[in-house]
């Protein structure tokens, strides 16, 4: 079976089991989280953090250790760029027509003057980045998570974020490239990005009395501050928070263990 066949016979086995679960979105697993599959979701994660601790976080940390600063992000800007086609895509799939074009422009300046994405010039020149995917473009336009879900090998998702490791895939031009390419380039960007979250996942291991629900929660609250564009709208807990606050309560929120949410990498969490 060639890659685009599994790729096709992967998303129709995902959007499948979305459809066959989104009678069960209302089933919590800990802490209250939409989390049927959470006996397999622990075998997974638990096989992926012994991969992690075994093989990639001491990789990583080598890595880390022997490559400057001013080349790892060099690395990491061009695998952002080579990946970039997905968010411009999604950005018109949800409807987002000037940052569209916006981001098309930032592919083409990045991946020409900034020498294939190496160097991120669009910044500098007023064409930020964005972070797009056909998981958000579903949130977007009304689809809930289903059920929080972990892969093995890649680590947090959920039903309605996993179609798009097939998407973003075939918008990749790593994908159509020989396997003497891709294997090596592969293989660097998997330790460059395991590099860039060995600090978050320091600060999970060390605070969390459970690492599969904090990484969870921390998953699941990236991913609302993504659809939302970093704005999403407060919950019951934030109102009643900021009723208090205006009623002479005393405390802030700070003062009463503040607020948590994601970082940018969804592997731990802020506390402000």
């Amino acid at each position: 079976m060639n890659n685009k066949l599994k790729g096709l016979v992967f998303l129709g086995v995902l959007l499948g089991t979305g459809a066959a679960m989104s009678g069960c979105a209302t089933t919590h697993g800990a802490n209250g989280a939409d989390d049927p599959l959470e006996p397999m979701n622990r075998v997974f994660y638990n096989f992926n953090d012994t991969l992690d601790k075994h093989i990639l976080e001491p990789v990583a940390v080598k890595y880390k250790e022997y490559t400057p600063s001013p080349v790892r992000t060099g690395v990491t800007n061009f695998f952002n760029n080579l990946g970039y086609l997905n968010t411009v895509a999604n950005d018109f799939l949800q409807g987002k027509v000037k940052q569209g074009f916006g981001d098309s422009g930032r592919f083409v300046l990045n991946s020409s003057v900034g020498v294939l994405g190496l160097f991120d010039v669009a910044t500098k020149w007023g064409l930020p980045r964005h972070e797009e995917d056909l998981g958000q473009t579903f949130g977007v336009w009304g689809m809930p998570q289903i059920a929080y879900l972990v892969i093995p090998l890649n680590g947090p998702s959920s039903v309605r974020d996993a179609p798009n490791l097939v998407t973003s895939s075939y918008l990749n031009p790593l994908f159509y490239a020989s396997t003497i390419v891709a294997f090596p380039l592969g293989a660097l960007q998997v330790i460059n990005m395991r590099a860039n979250l060995l600090q978050a996942t320091k600060v999970r291991d060390e605070a969390a009395i459970d690492p599969y629900v904090f990484t969870r929660a921390a998953y699941e609250q990236k991913r609302r501050y993504e659809i939302y564009d970093g704005n999403p709208p407060s919950q019951g807990l934030d109102e009643f928070m900021e009723e208090d606050m205006g009623n002479g309560g005393g405390s802030s929120g700070k003062a009463n263990g503040g607020k948590a949410k994601a970082d940018k990498s969804g592997a731990a969490l802020k506390i402000e």
